[in-house]
């Protein structure tokens, strides 16, 4: 019976700790991917008790740009292509930031690595199934990212072949805005 009273004071207390800020988040820590959102947002684990969930974040992968899901043919091709790049990984990531950790949707901004060390974020633009897309701030890989859109344009990739993406995802996004 003891054993039920005190594990049960050790959850609440897990429960009502304050939640870890993004800079705990620290490099190196692999987390564990619990959904795809689409071809460029992932949702990870970052607390939790006993394999139980407790704080899951949004992660926006910094510099690529994947089509949106209803931009057909492109954004459905885009999300199953990541989720094939996580699963090679076991669905674990490490995460790692730039100067902007948030976007305005208050998303993790990161660039997420696989267990071999391979960047997704990378390949998932050499691949073609993004774009590169960066943010002033958040530039640290900038010259991978647009060396790996340049090979995927010469091997004339995903959305780079010939009749592919006819507009980027942020023309996309923008034009159905207004509808």
């Amino acid at each position: 019976m003891k054993y039920f009273y005190y594990t049960g004071i050790l959850f609440i207390i897990f429960l009502v700790l304050p939640d870890p800020p993004s800079s705990a988040i620290t490099p190196g820590t692999l987390f564990h991917v619990t959904r795809i959102q689409d071809g460029n947002t992932v949702c990870i684990r970052v607390k939790s008790f006993a394999g139980i969930p407790l704080k899951v974040e949004r992660v926006r992968l910094i510099g690529s740009d994947a089509p949106e899901l209803e931009q057909e043919p492109w954004g459905r091709p885009a999300k199953r292509q990541l989720r094939k790049l996580i699963g090679e990984s076991s669905w674990v990531v490490n995460v790692e930031f730039d100067s902007q950790q948030r976007d305005s949707d208050g998303r993790l901004l990161a660039y997420i690595w696989n267990k071999k060390g391979e960047l997704i974020n990378e390949k998932l633009i050499e691949e073609g199934f993004a774009v590169l897309n960066t943010l002033p701030s958040n530039v640290k890989y900038i010259d991978r990212l647009a060396a790996a859109q340049k090979k995927a344009q010469s091997a004339r990739a995903g959305i780079w072949k010939s009749g592919g993406l006819k507009e980027s995802p942020e023309q996309w996004r923008s034009e159905h805005a207004k509808k």
